[in-house]
């Protein structure tokens, strides 16, 4: 018998540019779609539980082995995300990466990352591609899957707290699906930081009529329509922005792309909507109970207020069910919505695919082979 050759595609970030990895829109699309396959259950991820967000391996604080990598500091880690998603995509893949808050001090991003796809059958490698741009708009992207069907029309003011790439991502997808939006409004830490977003803003979106810095949690929510929560967070709640119910305006969304916190007889007030409440669930059963801390995403507050009986799961919207009319959605310009956005590798799978083939088109990549015929067989 005799065995084909393998051959797959080196993608580049500028190679992913060219692809389109950028185009917020057509991201939008896509992870709606993603959207819809998680609801349907037409996916498969890690876990026994087929839900989880990855296999994830964290340093020691300390170790008689010199060699060793420590946690010294937040977010030191790898990660394996491995995913198959189905309905217009189609095919397995994963998500690897490393992560080091002190890679800024070398002139790095916090965390580097490549996404390899393959072939659903044989396994075989399709491309491996990098994926920091890749992640960083389908993290955008879902928020701007719930700002579609969540955020009411004439929604004009567009609040942002954490002026990174989430930042900048989220606040694409909200520009991309609220057309109605004339200001923006950033809380952040540092001056330089908060400048360098003010300035990127102005320069990206020239129609809006205002961009402007407030000093304070309570100022971005009082002013907002839809606010995003793409701020860096650690296991410690406390330091989490925390928001009061009584800041919100009538029929704003409060979007976890990250670390935020409200009290829970105050959320229960609100809707709440996730993004796949299966991911929740998962969550619920990795991390000792309570989840949120452990895990900074919103929507594991959810879970712990299920468990502490405050509200109960059906009270928990799933995004793909307000997509599919199983669950309504706004019904009336005063209601609150409070968006929880987990982040998985089922949508950097997808939107990988969407770029290996229009890199193929095109005519990208480089082409890297990995055998002529397989030397053991």
């Amino acid at each position: 018998m005799s065995y084909p050759t393998i051959d797959f595609l080196f993608l580049s970030e500028e190679d992913m540019i060219k692809a389109g990895v950028k185009d917020m829109s057509a991201c939008i699309d896509a992870m709606e779609e993603v959207v819809k396959c998680l609801n349907s259950g037409d996916y498969v991820m890690g876990g026994e539980n087929h839900n989880s967000h990855g296999s994830q391996v964290s340093f020691p604080v300390s170790s008689p082995f010199p060699n060793m990598p420590l946690d010294v500091g937040d977010d030191r880690r790898f990660m394996a995300m491995p995913a198959y998603i189905g309905g217009p995509f189609d095919l397995m893949g994963m998500k690897w990466y490393g992560s080091n808050i002190a890679n800024r001090e070398k002139g790095l991003p916090r965390s580097i990352l490549t996404v390899m796809l393959n072939d659903k059958d044989t396994g075989a490698p399709l491309a491996l591609m990098s994926a920091n741009l890749l992640s960083a708009y389908r993290t955008g992207a879902i928020p701007g899957v719930g700002a579609r069907y969540l955020v009411r029309k004439g929604a004009s003011v567009c609040g942002i707290c954490g002026p990174g790439v989430m930042g900048k991502t989220s606040l694409a997808a909200i520009m991309a699906t609220c057309p109605d939006i004339d200001t923006v409004v950033v809380k952040g830490r540092g001056k330089a930081s908060l400048d360098k977003f003010i300035e990127y803003v102005k320069s990206e979106y020239p129609m809006l009529k205002k961009v402007e810095a407030v000093e304070t949690v309570e100022e971005l929510v009082r002013v907002s329509d839809v606010i995003s929560f793409a701020n860096s967070g650690g296991t410690d709640p406390s330091t989490y922005p925390f928001v009061k119910k009584e800041w919100i305006k009538p029929g704003a969304v409060l979007i976890g792309v990250s670390a935020f916190d409200m009290d829970s007889e105050e959320l229960k007030s609100t809707t709440l909507v996730v993004d796949n409440i299966k991911l929740y669930e998962a969550w619920a059963e990795e991390f000792p109970y309570p989840s949120f801390g452990m895990n900074n995403i919103i929507g594991s507050k959810f879970t712990d207020m299920a468990h502490d009986g405050i509200i109960s799961m059906d009270e928990i919207t799933d995004l793909g069910d307000i997509i599919y009319g199983k669950r309504p959605g706004r019904v009336s310009d005063d209601q609150i919505f409070v968006y929880s956005v987990g982040g998985m590798p089922v949508e950097d799978v997808a939107w990988g695919k969407v770029c290996y083939e229009k890199a193929k088109e095109l005519g990208l990549g480089v082409k890297l082979r990995l055998w002529d015929e397989p030397d053991m067989h």
